[in-house]
C-alpha cells in the first residue's frame, strides 16, 4: 500500500472544514486529512500531547490565521521554533489579503500566504492547486 500522505488542517470555519476535505476527497493520492479547530488542538497534535498521543507528524499544514484560543500566528512561530516541527511546510490558508498579516507570516516563516477565495469553485480550486504543488511537485522533507 503507498504511503498515505498526512494532512493537518488547523481550520475553525465548518463550511471550509468541508469544502477542503471535498477538494482532497478527489485526489489520485492517498491523503488522511486530520482536523483541528483551535490553535491548543493544533500544537497538541504536532506535539502528540493527550488525546493526539498517537497522532501522525504532518507531511504538510494548512493553517488558518484567526483562530479560538491560540491563532495561527502564534502557531506558525511555535512550529517554525521548535526544531522537531521547523522542516513540516506551513501554509497558511485565511480569508485575510492584508498586506500586514502576509508580512507577517512570512517574517513567522511560513512556506506560503493563500488568501481563501469567496466562492466555492474558486475556494475548490485554491485547495486543488495546493494539492498539486506541494504534494505532487514539490519534494517533502523526510520524517525526521
Amino acid at each position: 500500500m503507498p504511503h498515505s500522505i498526512e494532512i493537518l488542517l488547523v481550520e475553525d470555519n465548518p463550511g471550509d472544514v468541508e469544502l477542503t476535505r471535498e477538494a482532497l476527497h478527489e485526489s489520485k493520492l492517498h491523503i488522511d486529512l486530520h482536523v483541528v479547530d483551535d490553535g491548543d488542538e493544533a500544537l497538541a497534535f504536532l506535539r502528540h500531547e493527550g488525546a493526539y498521543r498517537e497522532a501522525p507528524r504532518p507531511d504538510l499544514i494548512l493553517l488558518d490565521l484567526n483562530l479560538p484560543r491560540t491563532d495561527g500566528r502564534a502557531v506558525l512561530r511555535e512550529v517554525k521554533s521548535d526544531p522537531a516541527l521547523r522542516p513540516i511546510p506551513v501554509v497558511v490558508l485565511t480569508s485575510s489579503g492584508a498586506d500586514r498579516d502576509i508580512a507577517q507570516a512570512y517574517a513567522l516563516h511560513a512556506n506560503c500566504f493563500v488568501t481563501k477565495p469567496i466562492g466555492l469553485d474558486q475556494f475548490l480550486t485554491i485547495v486543488r492547486s495546493i494539492e498539486q504543488f506541494w504534494l505532487t511537485i514539490v519534494k517533502l522533507p523526510p520524517e525526521t
